[in-house]
C-alpha cells in the first residue's frame, strides 16, 4: 500500500477570471465556466436588459447591462468573489478603467433559467445564488422561467416570499430600479 500523495491546488484569483474566455464566476478559490445560453434564454434576457437600458438613458439613472458583465465583490460567506448576471442594473462608480470588472454588486440582477436550471440542484443552487447577491447588496433578484412564462421577484428585505409576474401582468423591480416596469408579456414575446 502506498502512502496518500497531497496534491497543493493553487486558489484561483479575479486576474485569472479576467483571462477567461468564457460565462465564468469565482467562487471558493476556482473560476466556474458556465455553458452558453439556448435562444430563448438569450432573447428573453436581451428584452429586460434592452428595457433597462432605455430606462437608465431616459432618466439618467444607473447603468444597464446584458449578458456577461463581472460584477466583482468582497469574499462572501458561501465564498464567491463574482457574479455575471444574465442581465442587471448597477446604480455606483464606473471602473476608472472601463474594460475592467465593475466593483460592487449589482443593485438588480436577472438571472434567467436554461435548459439545465431545472430540478431540485439547480433549485438549490439558485436559492444560494440569490442569497449571495443579497449578502453582497443585491437589492432584488429576478428568477425568470421561460418554460412557464414567469418572473420571480425576489427583494433583499423578504428573500423567502417571491413575488410573482404572470403573462397579462406588468413585472417592476422596485426598490431596486424605482419607476421601472415591463410587460411579461413583451419579455417572453
Amino acid at each position: 500500500m502506498s502512502a496518500a500523495t497531497k496534491i497543493k491546488i493553487d486558489r484561483q484569483t479575479l486576474a485569472d477570471l479576467a483571462r477567461i474566455d468564457a460565462k465564468a464566476e469565482l467562487i471558493n478559490g476556482r473560476i466556474v465556466t458556465q455553458m452558453p445560453t439556448g435562444y430563448l434564454p438569450s432573447r428573453v434576457a436581451f428584452r429586460i436588459a434592452r428595457g433597462l437600458d432605455d430606462f437608465a438613458d431616459s432618466t439618467r439613472t444607473g447603468y444597464a447591462f446584458g449578458d456577461n458583465v463581472g460584477f466583482i465583490v468582497p469574499r462572501l460567506r458561501s465564498g464567491r468573489e463574482s457574479f455575471a448576471p444574465d442581465a442587471s442594473f448597477y446604480i455606483g462608480a464606473i471602473p476608472s478603467n472601463p474594460m475592467r470588472f465593475i466593483e460592487g454588486a449589482p443593485t438588480f440582477a436577472v438571472e434567467v433559467r436554461s435548459e439545465n436550471d431545472y430540478g431540485t440542484s439547480a433549485e438549490a443552487e439558485a436559492a444560494a445564488k440569490r442569497l449571495d447577491y443579497f449578502e453582497a447588496g443585491t437589492r432584488v433578484v429576478w428568477d425568470v422561467d421561460p418554460i412557464l412564462k414567469r418572473i420571480l421577484k425576489y427583494r433583499s428585505d423578504s428573500p423567502l416570499a417571491p413575488i410573482a409576474f404572470a403573462p397579462g401582468g406588468i413585472a417592476d423591480a422596485d426598490p431596486a430600479v424605482a419607476g421601472w416596469t415591463i410587460e411579461v408579456d413583451r419579455v417572453f414575446a
